[in-house]
């Protein structure tokens, strides 16, 4: 399949700049898949749409606040640090702006959040064939241990508008969040209220959690004509042993395995083609590439939001709506965009939901 097969009009309008009033607030389309027929709802009647013993898995990586902003310490020109990865303590790939002017033994002058100085440098000790800069980070024993002074949260680039530091350190992470490590939200599960939650486990619906920290390439656009030319950016993954548990035992009595975002699909997915398609503990990364036509041996539901044409997620969501066909997903979600357009649901991170069952 070509990227541009993908491609679908997107009136600039609908890209959400802000979270909705309310957490669970926001619009809910659902997509049957077996007959691709749609209902418009909102976000608090997914309890509607699932069953006792139904397996419910989140992504539980909180996003840091991975940009970062200093000073040429010799010439005092700006740049913007976007963190990527930890290598080891003080030692992060990144990305930087203006890249061009980043060369290796460049030392940065960080800023705190206030602009003023700090003692804390950065220092250009390498690069790749991304055009990543890999960085040393002197004046502190962890800059992990700083960031929530230090940095910013990466809002993603098509939220055009200052940072609402407040609203967003709170609104742009999930309510379970836990271990540190994205640089961009699993938004799909930036809906879900500690109440909500409590709704569907006393629905006999079992909540569980995996781990895929989401990098900055989640944002990179597909540059291959032929889709099946794109490679993937790796990402960490954990999958611990009670979610092993709950899911393994759900698929063997029946019941089904929903993913709350593209994210958690990738994960047990990923696992399980490697353990011919069971779960198993694993800690590590993935780089898995989904898209038409593919199988899912895990997962029997996907809820998540409405993704940027052309791009991995809707590749993913497209290869989700008819398991083991070439078009008819692409086709199908194509449509059901459309038709969420033509209703003026909100897209992308702060948007509407969509739950493919």
């Amino acid at each position: 399949m070509r990227t541009a097969d993908f491609h679908f009009d997107l009136p600039p309008e609908l890209i959400a700049q802000a979270p909705a009033a309310q957490r669970d607030g926001s619009r809910l389309l659902t997509l049957d898949r077996t007959n691709g027929k749609i209902q418009h709802r909102f976000f608090p009647d997914l309890l509607e749409f699932l069953r006792p013993g139904d397996i419910l898995v989140l992504n539980d990586s909180r996003v840091i606040p991975a940009r970062l902003r200093g000073l040429n310490a010799t010439t005092g020109g700006k740049f913007e640090i976007l963190l990527l990865e930890e290598v080891t303590v003080n030692d992060w790939w990144a990305m930087l702006r203006p890249a061009k002017r980043a060369k290796i033994g460049t030392v940065i002058q960080l800023l705190a959040e206030n602009g003023t100085l700090t003692e804390l440098t950065a220092t250009v000790s390498g690069m790749n064939a991304d055009g990543h800069r890999r960085l040393h980070f002197a004046g502190t024993e962890n800059l992990f241990a700083e960031l929530e002074n230090l940095g910013e949260l990466p809002l993603p680039p098509y939220i055009q508008r200052p940072a609402q530091k407040a609203e967003d350190r709170e609104r742009y992470q999930t309510v379970f969040a836990r271990p540190s490590g994205s640089v961009a939200a699993p938004t799909a599960g930036l809906h879900f209220t500690p109440e909500l939650l409590e709704k569907l486990r006393s629905r006999g619906v079992q909540v569980c959690f995996v781990t895929l920290h989401v990098g900055a390439g989640t944002f990179l656009p597909v540059k291959a004509e032929n889709v099946a030319d794109h490679q993937m950016h790796a990402e960490r993954i954990e999958v611990g042993a009670a979610t092993v548990q709950a899911v393994n035992q759900a698929k063997n009595n029946g019941h089904r395995v929903i993913a709350v975002g593209t994210t958690v699909l990738r994960t047990l997915e990923s696992v399980a083609r490697l353990n011919q398609g069971k779960l198993n503990v694993h800690r590590g990364k993935t780089d898995i590439f989904i898209f038409p036509p593919a199988r899912f041996p895990i997962v029997d539901g996907l809820l998540t939001n409405f993704h940027l044409p052309a791009s991995t997620l809707l590749m993913l969501v497209s290869a989700f709506a008819a398991p083991g066909e070439t078009t008819r997903g692409r086709d199908l979600v194509l449509a059901t965009y459309a038709e969420a357009i033509r209703e003026r649901y909100r897209f992308f991170s702060y948007g509407d939901a969509l739950l493919i069952l």
